[in-house]
């Protein structure tokens, strides 16, 4: 469907703003293919029953691009008053992809997400999920249930997520239409996606490596764009389709040394990456049993 929208938005519109779709699209495809996998490590480490995970991922899905409909909005509209915003966007990319591979070998801790901890300690939590209930009562008290937790977690790294990927795409179009286009597509393709290759996701040992450097490159094309604008326009720009190429081949290169790695040492398994270092130290906080 996506790619059927591209050609027709290719014939419709011409091909620079087809090519920025195309481009857009595969970039946001592989940040949504992240975003996945951080769906799969929550699922599992909530352990959420089979029968309930399509209804975590439909959430998921829907509340992404909710949350990426108004980061688009707020993007176009800083970037239509404000020239700088594109150095501020390209900065964010450039920091987004040196902490991603610092950190390339690590998964989030879910479990240590600031909103979760405290989610669990102000909200009364059962013990197990009660079919696909948020909430149930127990001996008169009302109570929630651990899938209201499940969607919390779910819907804090939406918006990390989204924090990151809309000022990617703003480095390829400045067009808010091929902005929000793009990341329909490549959502809404996750939840099939889920359930057609959760099993491989773990094969794709360089994934963050090659996000990072999808990242540095758009956060550097970001800046050269802001430089032609604002301080030179001898300054030169990246084209849409050399941009297209180096994405491209990244990804191509990315998969390709993935399965060859995995197929040498079967063991190696994929990380979705995190944005900060996760030490052994535990505080007092951190590990509260449940009376």
């Amino acid at each position: 469907m996506a790619l059927i929208f591209g050609v027709w938005f290719t014939l419709r519109y011409g091909g620079e703003f087809g090519t920025e779709y195309f481009v857009g699209y595969l970039v946001e495809k592989s940040l949504s293919v992240d975003n996945l996998f951080v769906f799969v490590i929550i699922i599992t480490t909530f352990a959420v029953p089979t029968e309930h995970q399509h209804k975590v991922l439909t959430f998921g899905i829907v509340l992404a691009l909710a949350m990426r409909a108004v980061f688009i909005a707020l993007g176009a509209a800083l970037l239509a008053l404000f020239s700088f915003m594109f150095l501020v966007f390209g900065l964010l990319l450039i920091y987004t992809a040196i902490q991603l591979y610092r950190h390339r070998d690590e998964d989030p801790e879910i479990e240590d997400n600031a909103v979760v901890r405290l989610a669990r300690r102000v909200l009364p939590v059962t013990d197990g999920f009660v079919g696909g209930k948020l909430f149930t009562r127990v001996d008169g008290r009302r109570m929630v249930t651990p899938m209201l937790i499940v969607l919390i977690a779910i819907g804090t790294a939406d918006l990390l997520f989204a924090v990151d990927s809309i000022p990617a795409v703003f480095g390829i179009t400045q067009e808010p239409y091929i902005v929000f286009t793009a990341n329909a597509f490549a959502l809404l393709g996750l939840r099939a996606l889920f359930f057609l290759v959760k099993g491989l996701l773990d094969r794709l040992v360089y994934l963050s490596t090659g996000l990072a450097l999808i990242l540095m490159f758009i956060g550097a094309k970001l800046l050269l764009h802001w430089a032609h604008v604002d301080l030179d326009e001898r300054v030169p720009e990246i084209p849409t389709l050399a941009s297209l190429a180096v994405i491209v081949v990244i990804l191509v290169v990315v998969t390709v040394a993935s399965l060859a790695k995995t197929r040498r040492d079967p063991t190696a398994k994929a990380h979705a990456g995190s944005l900060r270092a996760h030490d052994a130290e535990a505080g007092p906080d951190d590990t509260t049993e449940e009376p």
